[in-house]
C-alpha cells in the first residue's frame, strides 16, 4: 500500500494525463498497480489514459514513412504478436501486461491533426497499427482509431491499416473517402482457418471467419482489400492441410491473399512464446530451438513453407499473391 500510496502522489504531482515515460516510471516504481487512474473495464483489462507529444513514429528501412498506434498492448493476446517486445519500454512485462494493461492515448486526433497540418507535412503513407491492433475491441469505446483516419484523409495522406479486428467495416464510410482520395489499403490478417490453432494462438480474437467475411465486405464497398496469411507458426499452422484449407477459405470469400510468412521471435517475445509452446506444445520445443537459432527460421525452413502457399495458390486459383502487394504491407514497425 506504502508504493501505491507514493506512485499516487507521482501522479499527483503530474497534475494531467501521464505521458507514457510517466507511466514507465510509476511501473518501474510500484508495478501495474501504480497506475492509479487504470479502469478494470468487464474484459477484465485495465485501461490506462495517456497523453502523447507526437502521433507519428518516423519509421527507418519499412515500405511506409511514419507509423500512427492510437493505443499500446492488445486484447487480442496473440502469443506470437511481435509488439509484445514494445512492453520493455515502458517497464511492463511481455507476458499477461501485455493483454491486460492497455494504453489509451486520448490525445492522439489532435496531436495527429497539428502535425498533418504543418506545412513541412509530406503526405507520405502513414501505417496504422504497426505495434497494436488499432480495432481491438476497445475501439467501439474510444473511436480513436476512426477519428484518426477522419483526420488523414481531410489532410490527403495515404495510410494502410493491418487488423484482426472485423470492427474495421464500422469506418467503410471513411475508407471510401480516403479511397476516392489520397488512397488506402486494408490488410486482413487470418494466418490459419483452423479453429484449434485459432483458440490457442489467437485467444482474444474474432474468429477467422468473421475476419474474411469483413475482408470481403470492404472489397465489395471498392476499397482495396488483401488478406496476409501471416504468420505461420512452425508445426501449428504450417501443416499441408492447414495451409490448404486457409488457402481455400481466402478464395472462397472472393478476396486476394496478399501476403504470406513465418513467424520471427524477435527479443522480447522469444522467452515468451518459448514458455507457451513449453506449456501448449511440449513437443515442439526442441525443434523450435533447432529451427529459431536467430529471430527468423532458417532460410531452408521459410521456403519450404512458401513453397506449399505458393503450391496450394495454383492448385485451388482465384486468389493473388501479389509481390508489389506484400512488400508494401506493413508488417513491423516502431512503437510510438
Amino acid at each position: 500500500m506504502a508504493r501505491s500510496r507514493q506512485q499516487l502522489s507521482l501522479f499527483e504531482e503530474i497534475l494531467a494525463i501521464p505521458t507514457l515515460r510517466d507511466v514507465a516510471d510509476a511501473v518501474r516504481v510500484a508495478g501495474v498497480d501504480g497506475l492509479p487512474d487504470a479502469t478494470r473495464r468487464a474484459d477484465e483489462a485495465r485501461y490506462q489514459h495517456v497523453q502523447v507529444r507526437s502521433a507519428l513514429t518516423p519509421t527507418a528501412g519499412m515500405p511506409f514513412a511514419w507509423a500512427l498506434n492510437p493505443y499500446r498492448g492488445c486484447t487480442h493476446a496473440c502469443e506470437y504478436c511481435y509488439a509484445r517486445k514494445y512492453q520493455r519500454h515502458l517497464e511492463l512485462g511481455t507476458g499477461d501486461d501485455f493483454s491486460s494493461v492497455i494504453l489509451v492515448k486520448t490525445n492522439l486526433p489532435e496531436t495527429l491533426a497539428r502535425q498533418v497540418q504543418r506545412q513541412s507535412w509530406t503526405r507520405e503513407t502513414v501505417a496504422v497499427g504497426t505495434a497494436t491492433d488499432p480495432y481491438q475491441p476497445i475501439e467501439g469505446h474510444y473511436r480513436l482509431t476512426r477519428r484518426c483516419l477522419e483526420i488523414l484523409v481531410d489532410a490527403a495522406t495515404p495510410f494502410s491499416i493491418v487488423t484482426k479486428g472485423p470492427m474495421v467495416v464500422r469506418d467503410i464510410d471513411v475508407l471510401l473517402r480516403a479511397t476516392a482520395g489520397a488512397g488506402c489499403r486494408v490488410y486482413l490478417s487470418v494466418p490459419s482457418v483452423d479453429d484449434e490453432a485459432w483458440a490457442r494462438l489467437e485467444p482474444g480474437t474474432a474468429h477467422p471467419a468473421q475476419r474474411l467475411r469483413a475482408a470481403r465486405q470492404l472489397a465489395d464497398a471498392g476499397i482495396d482489400t488483401g488478406v496476409l496469411m501471416m504468420p505461420l507458426v512452425p508445426g501449428i499452422t504450417t501443416s499441408r492441410d492447414r495451409i490448404r484449407r486457409t488457402v481455400q477459405a481466402i478464395a472462397d470469400a472472393g478476396v486476394r491473399l496478399t501476403g504470406a510468412n513465418v513467424a520471427h521471435l524477435d527479443d522480447g517475445v522469444r522467452a515468451h512464446f518459448f514458455a507457451f509452446l513449453a506449456r501448449e506444445f511440449p513437443s515442439l520445443v526442441d525443434g523450435y530451438e533447432r529451427l529459431y537459432r536467430r529471430k527468423y527460421v532458417t532460410a531452408d525452413y521459410r521456403a519450404s513453407v512458401h513453397a506449399v502457399v505458393d503450391d496450394e495458390r495454383r492448385r485451388i486459383g482465384g486468389v493473388v499473391r501479389s509481390a508489389t502487394a506484400g512488400a508494401r504491407r506493413p508488417t513491423t514497425g516502431s512503437a510510438p
